[in-house]
């Protein structure tokens, strides 16, 4: 396509996405920020810390200024932590052109503001909402690297846009759809990360099957009644960006958010568990993120109730179980 690129972030998805552009004859310049991964890149062309046995693409450019990156590009790959977005967005603002497409990667709600992602780049960037997009769905790095078959979703206010970024990241193993459901697909693509930890205290308990469908079809229900109050379609949640993510990172290997809960699970303190990580976990900042949405919505999400307390709180996490099985009875539907 001839497209040129600019991927901010050398983590496991931003080199995961450079290979798929690259596939499509994209020019592409990445931006790393740590001075030894950087380094380690433009030596070896590999981080294996970030994605095991994966060798860069030898068109891609790699450089240690984000601005450097972004200048005289057609696209710009927001690939970094979701946290992380406003304060990288800031520094390439000036240097971001007037017809620049963004696509967003992250998947979180930043901390303190409550802001989704689309709304941050929107914000901190200057770059109008119908310029930014949203691509959101089951995609984990490992096997998006290696050509495993993958299907997303991309959602943007601009039809047009939508349509572009699905023909740019489409190949014969990673099929786009398109949505004009920006919040759901964000709010999906993040919160369920909140469910993964949950899954992953369940895995630590030995709890079975039962009890992982049970709170998969429960935290969907809680997430969409979010969704649904902060204008996006209930039917959003029961595609890729809700239950198809869902599903993927509560049963995944390579979930960070569900071996976190794995790890509380078995009694580490967060600290511990965080600080044994060499990647970035979004459902920890993330829950935080979602009980303060719900409570501003006057919205009852019970399951991200309980795993804030055991995140933040020390809570038991059998205590915290039962907790959501005592609770009330009610009918399955609710609103």
């Amino acid at each position: 396509m001839n497209k040129r690129v600019a991927i901010l972030g050398a983590g496991s998805w931003g080199l995961a996405v450079s290979r798929l552009l690259a596939q499509q004859g994209c020019k592409i310049s990445m931006w790393e920020f740590d001075p030894e991964d950087y380094k380690r890149l433009v030596t070896t062309r590999c981080n294996p810390d970030k994605l095991a046995d994966f060798k860069l693409d030898d068109g891609v450019e790699l450089t240690a200024d984000p601005v450097d990156a972004v200048v005289g590009v057609d696209v710009i790959v927001v690939a970094v932590s979701s946290q992380h977005v406003r304060s990288v967005m800031n520094v390439v603002r000036d240097a971001i052109g007037r017809d620049v497409i963004v696509v967003n990667l992250a998947k979180g709600v930043e901390k303190g503001s409550l802001q989704r992602m689309s709304e941050v780049i929107v914000e901190e960037a200057g770059v109008e909402p119908n310029r930014v997009a949203t691509l959101s769905g089951p995609s984990h790095a490992e096997e998006v690297a290696f050509d495993m078959p993958t299907t997303v979703v991309v959602a943007s206010v601009n039809s047009d846009l939508a349509v572009q970024v699905q023909e740019l990241f489409s190949t014969e193993r990673f099929r786009v759809y398109q949505s004009d459901d920006v919040v759901g697909v964000e709010l999906g693509g993040s919160l369920k990360n909140i469910i993964a930890i949950a899954a992953g205290i369940i895995d630590s308990l030995s709890l079975g099957d039962n009890t992982k469908g049970a709170l998969i079809t429960r935290g969907l229900a809680e997430i969409t009644r979010l969704g649904v109050a902060m204008g996006a379609r209930a039917e959003t949640f029961a595609g890729l960006s809700g239950l198809g993510d869902m599903v993927t990172t509560c049963f995944s290997r390579h979930s960070r958010n569900r071996y976190v809960g794995e790890k509380l699970g078995l009694g580490m303190k967060l600290d511990e568990v965080l600080a044994g990580m060499t990647m970035i976990a979004e459902g920890v900042e993330t829950t935080r993120s979602g009980r303060d949405l719900a409570r501003r919505h006057a919205v009852e999400m019970p399951i991200t109730e309980e795993v804030y307390h055991v995140l933040f709180e020390n809570k038991d996490a059998r205590e915290a179980l039962g907790n959501l099985m005592g609770r009330r009875l009610r009918a399955e539907i609710w609103q």
